[in-house]
C-alpha cells in the first residue's frame, strides 16, 4: 500500500487493515494500529511500516491505547513466500529464544544469506529484530492482561534474565514493567488460570468454525459447548487445558488457559492463533477467490471462513486416517476409543476434558484390537507412530507442499487425499487441495455431471495460492451435509 492509501485507512479506522501496516507518528515517537482510537495525526507526521518490528527498529515505541501486541500477526507483505511464513511461525513459537539465525535458516532449508535478504525484503527488518519485538509485545500483553509477576512475565516472554527484560523494556518502550502494569485489566490472582485477548481481521465466521470442530471433537480431548471450544494439552511436562470463546462486546476472541507451565504460554497463544487461522488476510483471500464464479456466491453466503488448523500434526493425522471411507461420527467415535484406552488421564476444570491424546511413543506398538478399527488402518497408525518415534522432526522436516505430500504418501495407507488434508490443516499450507474429495467433486458438478479429480485439479489452478480456503468454502456449502469425513 502507498502512503496515501495507508492514511485513508487510518482516517477510516478500518479494521480490515489492522495488522497490515503500522503508523509511526514522528512528533510523539509512538507507533499505532490503523484502528487506534486516539486523535488522528496529521498526514505529514506519519510514517507507515510493514510490521511492528520494523517500526520498533526505527526507534518508535508501541501505543498504550491501541496496543499493537493485539494486532493480527500478518507478515508485512502480500506475497506467497513459504519461507518467511514458516520462519514467522517458528519465531512465534520461540525458536530464536534458544537458537540462532543459521540454525533457523537450516531448519527452513535455505542458505543463511538468502534467508536474511528474504526476511529483510518482506518484513522490513531482520529476523532477530522481529523475534525481540514479539517477545516485547508478548510481555506487554501479559503485563496488561494478567496478574503474573514481572519475573514470570520475563520468563514467559523468552528473556533469559530479569535484568535483560527490564533493560529491553526501558530501551524500546521507555517504560518500566510497573508502569505498564498500571494499565492492567486482569482480575486473576495466580498463574493457574489466565485469560488473553486474541484479535483477528473481520469477517470471521465463528459459528461455522465451532460447528465444524464440534462434530470432529475427539471425546475426552476436545469439547464444544455453549459457543466455547475447549481442549487439553501437554507442554513442558505439564498438562492443562484451554477454552476459546468470542468476547460478548468486542470483535475479538478470549483465550482462557488453565494450569500451563509459564514458559509454554507464548506457544499456546501461537498454536491457538494457528488453530483458528486468526492471522490470515481474509480480505485479500476473499477478493482473489471472488473473482471466480464458482467461489463468489459461496463467499457471500458464508463470509469469513478460515482454514481450521490443528493443535498437533500427529493427532490430526491419526484422526484423518480413522476418517478414511467412514462417516464423521464414526471417526469421532474411533478417536474417542483410542483416547479412552491409551490417553493420559488429566484433571481439568472442564468436565468433558479428561485425557491427553496419546503420543507416538504410546501408539507405535499400542494394542488397538477390539476398537472397531480395520486391520489396515491399525497398520497405518502403527507405521505413522513408528515414523515419529524414529524421526521426531518428521512434520517439520519438509519445507514445501509438494515435498510434504510426497513424504506422507510414502507411508503405507496414506494417499494424496489424506496428505493434502493434513497439509492444509496441520501444516497451514494455503495451497493444499484434496482434489479427490467426494464433496468437492459433488459441489463442482455442472448439469448433474461431476468432474473428475484431474479436472477439478485443473479448475483449482485459478484459486492458487489459496486453494485450501476454496476447499473450505466448498465444504461449508454442502446442501446435503454428507461430506466425506475430514
Amino acid at each position: 500500500m502507498d502512503h496515501k492509501s495507508c492514511y485513508k485507512a487510518v482516517l477510516a479506522r478500518d479494521r480490515r487493515y489492522d495488522g497490515r501496516f503500522f503508523t509511526a507518528v514522528i512528533t510523539t515517537g509512538i507507533f499505532c494500529r490503523p484502528i487506534c482510537p486516539a486523535r488522528t495525526p496529521k498526514e505529514e507526521n506519519c510514517l507507515f511500516w510493514p510490521s511492528a518490528a520494523a517500526a520498533q527498529a526505527a526507534g518508535f515505541r508501541p501505543c498504550l491505547r491501541c496496543r499493537p501486541e493485539l494486532s493480527p500477526n500478518y507478515p508485512g507483505w502480500h506475497g506467497t513466500s513459504a519461507t518467511v511464513t514458516k520462519a514467522l511461525r517458528y519465531i512465534s513459537d520461540g525458536f530464536l529464544n534458544d537458537h540462532n539465525i543459521p540454525q533457523l535458516a537450516e531448519k527452513l532449508g535455505v542458505g543463511e544469506r538468502h534467508f536474511r535478504r528474504l526476511f529483510q525484503k518482506h518484513m522490513g527488518t531482520s529476523a532477530n529484530v522481529v523475534a525481540l519485538n514479539r517477545r516485547l509485545l508478548m510481555a506487554k500483553q501479559l503485563l496488561t492482561e494478567t496478574s503474573l509477576s514481572v519475573t514470570q512475565v520475563a520468563l514467559a516472554s523468552g528473556f533469559q534474565s530479569l535484568r535483560r527484560f527490564n533493560d529491553a523494556l526501558k530501551k524500546h518502550f521507555r517504560l518500566k514493567p510497573t508502569e505498564i502494569k498500571k494499565h492492567r485489566t486482569a482480575t486473576q490472582n495466580n498463574a493457574e488460570s489466565l485469560t488473553l485477548q486474541l484479535s483477528y481481521s473481520p469477517p470471521f465466521h465463528w459459528d461455522y468454525m465451532t460447528s465444524y470442530l464440534a462434530v470432529r471433537a475427539i471425546p475426552g480431548v476436545e469439547a464444544v459447548e455453549d459457543n466455547r471450544y475447549s481442549r487439553s494439552f501437554q507442554l513442558d511436562g505439564k498438562s492443562g487445558c484451554f477454552t476459546v470463546y468470542p468476547h460478548p462486546n468486542k470483535g475479538i476472541l478470549c483465550l482462557t488457559i488453565h494450569n500451563a507451565a509459564i514458559p509454554s504460554i507464548p506457544r499456546i497463544l501461537s498454536r491457538v492463533r494457528s488453530l483458528f487461522d486468526l492471522d490470515s488476510n481474509i480480505d485479500i483471500i476473499n477478493h482473489h477467490l471472488s473473482a471466480h464464479s464458482d467461489m463468489s456466491w459461496r463467499i457471500r453466503t458464508t463470509p469469513g471462513l478460515r482454514v481450521m488448523g490443528a493443535w498437533d500434526p500427529f493427532e490430526l493425522t491419526i484422526r484423518t486416517i480413522l476418517g478414511q471411507q467412514v462417516t464423521v461420527a464414526a471417526a469421532t467415535t474411533l478417536s474417542g476409543r483410542i483416547v479412552a484406552r491409551h490417553g493420559l488421564i488429566t484433571d481439568t476444570p472442564e468436565k468433558k476434558i479428561t485425557h491427553i491424546f496419546p503420543t507416538a511413543q504410546i501408539l507405535f506398538d499400542a494394542d488397538l484390537s477390539g476398537l472397531g478399527i480395520t486391520h489396515n488402518r491399525v497398520k497405518t497408525i502403527h507405521h505413522l507412530a513408528r515414523k515419529l518415534v524414529d524421526d521426531p522432526q518428521f512434520f517439520q522436516r519438509t519445507t514445501n507442499l509438494v515435498d510434504f505430500v510426497s513424504a506422507l504418501c510414502r507411508l503405507p495407507g496414506i494417499g494424496p487425499w489424506t496428505a493434502n488434508y493434513v497439509a492444509m490443516r496441520a501444516m497451514k499450507e494455503t495451497d493444499a487441495f484434496p482434489s479427490s474429495d467426494l464433496v468437492l467433486l459433488k459441489h463442482m458438478q455442472k448439469n448433474g455431471k461431476r468432474p473428475t479429480a484431474r479436472k477439478l485439479e485443473s479448475i483449482s489452478e485459478d484459486w492458487r495460492p489459496w486453494r485450501a480456503y476454496a476447499a473450505m468454502y466448498l465444504w461449508a456449502n454442502d446442501p446435503d451435509n454428507t461430506e466425506k469425513d475430514i
